[in-house]
């Protein structure tokens, strides 16, 4: 590895969804100013407005749009011309 390149704060992150109030750990760079306590231990928090647990595509609420509907539309509109 070369020396001098990699950032120096990284280290364990706690991510919060906020809409959920799910929370996970990994290593990141993020700068944060908050803390959170997880089994006796100070980590940094970044709280996030979405994460897999609340988006729609993952959780399976997502609205299906009707893409050959729009198709068809399109080819009545201008398919003959």
């Amino acid at each position: 590895m070369k020396a001098d390149i990699h950032p120096k704060n990284y280290r364990l992150v706690v991510f919060k969804d906020m809409s959920c109030d799910h929370t996970f750990m990994t290593h990141s760079c993020v700068d944060t100013k908050e803390t959170i306590n997880i089994d006796g231990q100070d980590y940094p928090l970044f709280k996030l407005e979405i994460s897999s647990q609340s988006h729609p595509f993952y959780t399976g609420k997502q609205n299906l749009i009707d893409t050959a509907g729009r198709i068809d539309k399109f080819m009545r509109r201008y398919g003959k011309k």
